[in-house]
């Protein structure tokens, strides 16, 4: 009992620490809650019995038979492509009369239901393209009656896009549209250096920056965060979006993800985890129409990268572009101003509905 006693006070500053921690992250979410109304909730379940979620945003009138997929980056979950307005890419397109679905890829958001004798960390972005890709896209199409969608992925999200094209899937897609994503991985040394840090972190499981994220939120716009100008241009996003992303959008990530992650840019690779596919490779097979977009300043997916993804695709209608000041944009965009710049809703939105809209079914 004595041996115990001296225990007793480190335990109990333990709890109240914890205690503190749990009240703080209560107190973000709410003070930085997102303004716009409860998108509709649909449950999905992939062929491995893992269950994902998905978030619709229903057009008051639906112009074009179409339903659009709406797939979020690394780290992030649905509220990537759903914010709020006007920085919400799912309810820019449903006032446009697109029937908009955000998807939670497995491990992130609401989308943490593994199977029994599986953890929420244990996937690969292999599972997003065979299993997650796939198990959303036949949902929406039930749902709607359409025969094919359009898919729009934001960096990871159009990865993963590239990845089911190139599969049975493909038949399925109307379109696809990129943001932001490196299908080539030539960064500067100080990249690898971070990514290995990340990887240690998540030992043995998962990157919790979540946490991270909630804990420093309150202090975006009064203070600047180290490698902040990879993320974003820190002129085009406000202090008050740069709280509320921090606060909302980001999700933790499977260490699987960052161990492939490395593979990626340790040999400039764009493959499956067990390097058995080439997805960079596949990528001159597909054949549907392509949109891929960059920022002109994105450290993530530099336009040069973003251009090599571009020519190495098959499809005979794909289109560049690249939003920047060279290019007649307000300013330079950097890898979340795609989504989330100041002038998103003005330069970027518009470019990626008259996309689509060219290449979409009316109604009626």
């Amino acid at each position: 009992m004595g041996s115990a006693s001296p225990l007793l006070p480190a335990i109990a500053t333990f709890i109240a620490l914890a205690a503190l921690l749990w009240l703080w992250i209560q107190a973000v979410r709410r003070v930085y809650r997102l303004n716009r109304p409860r998108a509709e909730r649909i449950a999905v379940t992939a062929k491995d019995g893992w269950s994902l979620t998905a978030f619709r945003r229903a057009p008051a009138t639906r112009r074009f038979e179409e339903p659009v997929l709406l797939c979020h980056g690394l780290a992030a979950n649905h509220r990537n492509m759903d914010l709020e307005p006007p920085l919400s890419l799912a309810m820019y397109l449903a006032e446009q009369g697109f029937d908009c679905y955000s998807v939670d890829w497995r491990g992130t958001g609401r989308s943490r239901g593994a199977p029994k004798g599986r953890r929420s960390s244990d996937y690969s972005v292999d599972d997003h393209i065979l299993l997650d890709g796939p198990a959303f896209l036949n949902e929406v199409l039930r749902r709607t009656g359409a025969q094919r969608a359009f898919w729009v992925g934001h960096s990871l999200g159009g990865l993963v896009g590239y990845g089911v094209a190139q599969g049975p899937e493909a038949a399925h897609l109307a379109g696809l549209v990129t943001l932001g994503s490196p299908a080539f991985f030539r960064y500067q040394p100080y990249m690898h250096r971070l990514l290995r840090v990340a990887r240690t972190l998540a030992w043995p499981w998962a990157l919790h920056q979540r946490v991270f994220s909630l804990l420093t939120a309150p202090f975006l716009g009064h203070v600047t965060l180290p490698l902040t100008e990879v993320v974003f241009n820190p002129e085009h996003i406000p202090p008050t979006a740069q709280r509320k992303i921090y606060a909302q959008v980001v999700s933790s990530v499977g260490r699987k993800v960052l161990l492939q992650f490395s593979d990626w840019l340790d040999h400039d690779a764009f493959r499956s985890f067990d390097r058995s596919v080439d997805y960079r490779a596949g990528m001159a097979r597909i054949r549907i129409p392509v949109l891929v977009a960059g920022g002109s300043s994105d450290r993530l997916a530099p336009p040069d990268v973003v251009t090599a993804a571009y020519e190495v695709l098959g499809s005979p209608d794909k289109t560049l572009m690249i939003f920047g000041r060279d290019n007649g944009d307000r300013l330079d965009y950097g890898h979340g101003d795609l989504i989330f710049g100041l002038g998103a809703p003005t330069e970027v939105f518009p470019r990626i509905r008259d996309w689509l809209a060219a290449r979409a079914t009316r109604v009626g």
